[in-house]
């Protein structure tokens, strides 16, 4: 069995220990949907961290989005320190899916950015799901999107032993046939270099290199070093070193997909040429051709995931490998793992969502001639196949979907927090006459001033992101420390925010729909929804309780709603908010228990994602802020000096460092510019 060894840092408390109790028992009956209907600050990351513990089987958490599973990682991590707790999102900092658009005869290109960290992390998850059992994987719903082979992946792996007999050139080749990239320079993540007697390597999922040491064809010796220090870590008697990409094809393989393409492309031009399609016929034709010339002599093409399902084998139609399928299975090839599915109300839908908005696209793309038709089979699964892959799972959501109400066996509630906190104070204010102000944004100045004041913080949701950072440059021009975040702000730059929150960095936090599900901020004092009557999405009887759980965190949380009128959402947010109060309260008056905010360390959830570069640049950031505060302009100079004398010694590594440094320090200086023109923010 798995194993896992959950530290507890409190014992279970509130209605913890019958939502415990009762969720494992309804997976050793065998129950296949359960939800833990918990409110927020009732612990549910805990209770589930239990339940997982007691059924001791592979775990796959999934979120919603990427911050939320970059806490839970954290949180997770905390609970199973002796266990692997991996992160598996999507790597790219910056996608942009290749495109039509008909009507204006527009093609847009794929464009992305691959985060190399979160890279390395994707193939960590991976390779402990092939080597343990002990295995918990938070992740979005890049999950149910295609991932290679685990059979091709796991089975090309190259073990490097100490004492055995292996010429060093066809090592080499070996790796290079598993895609690391040679180089004479410092090491990434993939890469390997030769150096005298020695072969240096740095793993795709490790931030460690590996020297091999050889005398004639023997391997004498494995140290493990670090890759700024090159102090040695330890001296491993082997490494299993994993390919650096997880879509791998053999040679065999590979010519049998080119013939199957060649096959497929003759029949597509067919049907282009009945159809009188002289246009789509060249312009899939060379595309092709170009691609496979690429692929034949390279063994890669941009694009080459678009004809994925020629090189797994795989039938028309057939669902692509994901990430579950690295997880365990039984004989029969049921599932043999648990998953988990936080913040249900969101990620359900999202699953079901994926396909069909890939397929729209993808269909254009064929029609036009831009891909094949088997680009359609480079999708994530549908929400029927992603349930056939998942065996038990356990929902957990403040505000249950009608997905997880429809279909769970038994629903566990928990509503009792242990801290005794009770849900937030709520006040309804007009949006023309609020308090001692006019206006909702004059009131919610007015009334974060006196949290700010005695050292808490505050959170304001507004209905578009363009007044979130409209709202945040208001409050920075009142002299308040504010700052924005919704979606278009990059991932690690998200969760930087939300720790410098939780600091004190800032006071303010403005946000759209980020600031909703799962995020644990209990220095929060204060939530203020702007426009609460404006029905809507945002403002649905979910999103209103959602974001009124902020608040719930803290003794001293209330949540003011702006609104003029009280719509079927509110009132039911309110009810519902107001029935779970009674029970609280009641609870605390019966056993004698004063609530309390809760206390929780605040961590850098992003730092696993940094690389070793940026690490550096923030610590020689520390260590230099003050000089440059002194004089900005005689310390940039003095930069580029050293910057300089780097380059003239060849030591690139340093010099790229210091250059860097500049660049975010010289990012930090305001520059002037003309300010936008903004509608007024002091009334409604």
């Amino acid at each position: 069995m798995a194993n896992f060894k959950l530290h507890l840092p409190f014992q279970p408390a509130g209605d913890q220990p019958n939502a415990i109790t009762v969720l494992t028992e309804g997976l050793r009956r065998g129950l296949r949907h359960q939800t833990l209907f918990g409110v927020t600050g009732s612990g549910k990351t805990f209770t589930v961290a239990n339940v997982i513990a007691k059924n001791d089987k592979p775990t796959l958490v999934l979120a919603h989005n990427k911050t939320l599973a970059a806490q839970l990682a954290q949180e997770y991590r905390e609970f199973f320190p002796e266990n692997a707790v991996h992160y598996f999102v999507s790597y790219y900092d910056y996608y942009q899916p290749e495109a039509y658009i008909a009507h204006s005869d527009t093609y847009i290109e794929k464009e992305a950015m691959i985060n190399a960290e979160i890279d390395r992390l994707r193939h960590a998850a991976t390779q402990a799901l092939l080597t343990r059992t002990d295995v918990i994987i938070v992740a979005s719903v890049s999950a149910i999107y295609g991932l290679g082979s685990p059979e091709a992946y796991e089975k090309v792996h190259v073990k490097i032993e100490r004492g055995t007999t292996e010429n060093r050139a066809a090592l080499i080749r070996k790796l290079i046939g598993i895609y690391f990239e040679r180089t004479n320079a410092d090491l990434s993540p993939g890469q390997l270099r030769a150096i005298g007697n020695s072969l240096e390597f740095m793993p795709v999922n490790e931030r460690a290199i590996y020297r091999a040491t050889f005398s004639g064809d023997t391997i004498t010796h494995i140290d493990q070093l670090d890759p700024v220090s090159r102090a040695k870590l330890a001296e491993p008697k082997s490494v299993f070193v994993f390919p650096a990409k997880h879509f791998i094809t053999n040679e065999d393989e590979r010519d049998r997909a080119i013939e199957d393409i060649k096959a497929e492309l003759k029949e597509q031009l067919a049907k282009f040429k009945r159809e009188e399609k002289p246009l789509e016929h060249e312009r899939l034709k060379r595309r092709t051709l170009h691609d496979l010339a690429l692929i034949r002599e390279l063994g890669y093409t941009s694009g080459i995931e678009n004809y994925s399902r020629h090189f797994d084998g795989r039938s028309p139609g057939e669902p692509p490998h994901t990430l579950l399928s690295y997880f365990p299975h039984k004989k029969d090839g049921s599932a043999d793992f648990l998953t988990v599915i936080d913040e249900s109300h969101v990620t359900v839908p999202q699953i079901g969502g994926m396909y069909a908005g890939d397929r729209s696209r993808k269909d254009v793309l064929i029609e036009y001639g831009f891909r094949l038709p088997s680009a359609r089979d480079n999708r994530p699964l549908r929400f029927e196949e992603f349930e056939a892959r998942i065996g038990q799972v356990v929902y957990t959501s403040a505000t249950p979907g009608p997905y997880e109400k429809a279909h769970s066996e038994q629903v566990v509630e928990q509503v009792i927090r242990p801290t005794g906190l009770i849900d937030p104070e709520l006040i309804v204010r007009g949006v023309s006459e609020t308090g001692r102000y006019p206006g909702q944004i004059a009131d919610f100045i007015s009334e974060a001033g006196d949290v700010i004041r005695r050292g808490g913080r505050a959170l304001a949701t507004t209905l578009t992101k363009q007044m979130a950072e409209d709202l945040a440059a208001f409050l920075r021009e009142k002299g308040i420390k504010a700052e924005y975040l919704h979606s278009d702000v990059k991932t690690i730059d998200r969760i930087d925010i939300l720790t410098k929150f939780r600091k004190g960095g800032f006071d303010i936090l403005v946000g759209v729909n980020l600031l909703r599900e799962g995020l644990d901020l209990p220095e929060v004092e204060l939530v203020g929804i702007l426009d609460a009557d404006k029905e809507g999405f945002l403002r649905s009887e979910t999103s209103l309780i959602q974001t009124i759980g902020r608040a719930a965190r803290n003794v001293l949380g209330r949540v003011i709603l702006y609104a003029d009128t009280m719509t079927g959402s509110l009132d039911r947010a309110i009810g519902e908010t107001n029935r779970r109060r009674a029970l609280q309260v009641a609870y605390n008056e019966k056993h004698g228990i004063t609530p309390m905010t809760i206390k929780k360390e605040i961590h850098d959830i992003a730092a696993s994602m940094r690389t070793e570069h940026q690490r550096t640049i923030d610590e020689l950031l520390v260590l230099d802020t003050l000089a440059y505060k002194d004089d900005p302009k005689e310390f940039i100079k003095r930069k580029r000096e050293e910057m300089a004398e780097a380059v003239e010694q060849l030591d690139f590594e340093t010099a790229a460092l210091i250059r860097d440094e500049i660049h975010t320090l010289e990012g930090s200086v305001p520059k002037t510019k003309k300010p936008r023109k903004r509608k007024p923010l002091s009334g409604g």
